[in-house]
């Protein structure tokens, strides 16, 4: 019996498979991690195009001369919001783990030695909050509130408009 013992314990067959299966799980970790990072900047290039599309509406059908008539984007706002969090959704199998909160036009009215008097500027900017993947993991393991960032993406163009 001690024989056998003996031999059993010298015995390396199989310790690749042994390390291979320690190993496992800290690589599929790592490529869950990659995968669903790539998902993420996927989904803020998304929210990202979204608010320039929203810029380049808004520079268009604002009027050219809306700084010399006193008027105001406020009235966008719908048609804006309704544009971001299209692009953000878009097309997506899964959810993308960004969320549209707000999205708000603004103007500039700038003076100077423009072809008209003042040059209008306006600009979208749109308030997210980001999840991350792995969000219930690092609350789970006492993280916090690590899993989420509030940030905002902002664009800005001139009106060159009706």
């Amino acid at each position: 019996m001690g024989g056998m013992f003996h031999r059993f314990r010298r015995d390396e067959t199989g310790a690749q498979l042994v390390e291979f299966a320690l190993v496992l799980p800290m690589m599929l970790l790592v490529f869950a991690v990659i995968v669903e990072g790539g998902r993420l900047m996927w989904s803020y290039q998304a929210v990202a195009s979204g608010v320039r599309d929203a810029t380049r509406y808004l520079a268009r059908v604002a009027p050219r001369d809306i700084c010399s008539a006193g008027g105001s984007v406020a009235g966008y706002e719908a048609a804006l919001t309704g544009i971001v969090r299209n692009s953000a959704s878009g097309e997506a199998l899964f959810p993308s783990g960004i969320s549209v909160n707000s999205v708000t036009p603004s103007l500039e009215c700038y003076t100077g030695s423009y072809r008209s008097s003042e040059a209008p500027i306006v600009g979208v900017t749109a308030a997210l909050r980001v999840t991350f993947p792995f969000a219930g993991l690092v609350s789970f393991a006492g993280g916090g509130t690590l899993g989420t960032i509030d940030t905002s993406v902002s664009d800005q163009a001139r009106v060159y408009g009706s």
